[in-house]
């Protein structure tokens, strides 16, 4: 077990290093940079005015030179400075970190609440109404994109209740920032909730047919605790993957959602540092991204063991 967690963080460690280098490279292949957007903006170019800004950003150094800069620095935790705002980079993100957060764990918390349960009803209740039901269901959140169901909720919030349940400015106590958030956490869950839900439909299925679920019957265990303690727990290795990757979705993936719902996140944030190619702001966020999807496989991975004890990873 401790040999596998050396070579599993050593791992994480290679990752992140050649996720680090993807970045960095690829954000200095995009044309252009934030000197070349602020002069165009402003209708003029002066070659020294424009060198001037370059030398003082860091932007003339060697490529190399730049990534030795951003990557010693991000491991003594210096963010570097946002080129736009002059702050540093850790006081611009920081305060999205949360907002993006919550989101995302009220959204995975209601696609597990709903999707896990209406996954085992649909499977245990196969070709009966409620099944079929639940199968259409799970068909239309796929189909419906999150972005345009959350148009649809805004507008029913606008028509039945005066109001649009969207960030206008920070609300005053957790409960009332938690209820604004339910409303997006839903639309964005209801796609995460659908996959889940056929991913445990098709998974209970499979275990249900085999044949120590039919042994269990007929020594006259009850149908609750066939369905729960024998099958749910068997079927839920490839549930609790798909939970995982939702994870690490939901961080990254919430782009159009809050721009919808004008939530100050950081996934619109990002959107907005990438259209200044500001980069400090845009490679610490991305890299942020990468270690929650890191982190999360890496639980995925342990929480394996303890579903199923039959999992050993030697020494």
């Amino acid at each position: 077990m401790a040999a596998y967690l050396v070579r599993r963080t050593l791992l994480m460690a290679l990752t992140l290093f050649g996720m680090s280098v993807l970045i960095f490279v690829l954000l200095r292949l995009v044309p252009g940079n934030i000197s070349d957007i602020l002069f165009d903006a402003a209708g003029f170019v002066d070659p020294r005015e424009k060198a001037r800004l370059e030398r003082e950003l860091g932007l003339d150094l060697p490529i190399l030179t730049q990534y030795w800069h951003w990557i010693s620095g991000l491991a003594q935790g210096d963010l570097g400075f946002a080129y736009v705002t002059e702050r540093p980079a850790v006081e611009e993100i920081a305060p999205r970190i949360p907002v993006t957060a919550k989101l995302a764990v009220l959204s995975l918390i209601f696609s597990v609440l709903f999707g896990v349960p209406l996954g085992v009803i649909s499977a245990v209740r196969q070709n009966t109404p409620i099944d079929y039901f639940l199968r259409v269901l799970s068909l239309s959140g796929l189909s419906l994109p999150s972005f345009w169901l959350g148009l649809l909720i805004l507008m029913l919030f606008v028509r039945y209740f005066g109001f649009i349940p969207i960030f206008t400015d920070r609300p005053e106590t957790l409960w009332k920032e938690l209820a604004l958030l339910s409303v997006p956490a839903a639309a964005v869950g209801f796609r995460s909730s659908a996959l889940i839900m056929r991913l445990t439909r098709s998974s209970m299925l499979e275990v249900l047919r085999q044949d120590y679920i039919r042994t269990a019957r007929s020594k006259g265990a009850s149908p609750g605790s066939v369905n729960y303690d024998h099958a749910l727990r068997n079927a839920m290795l490839p549930v609790v993957t798909i939970i995982g990757i939702e994870a690490a979705f939901l961080i990254g993936g919430l782009i159009v959602t809050e721009t919808v719902f004008n939530i100050p996140g950081v996934a619109r944030f990002l959107v907005e540092a990438v259209i200044w190619r500001d980069y400090p702001i845009v490679q610490n966020l991305v890299m942020f991204i990468a270690i929650v999807v890191v982190v999360v496989n890496f639980l995925v991975d342990m929480a394996y063991m303890i579903l199923d004890p039959r999992i050993k990873y030697a020494d």
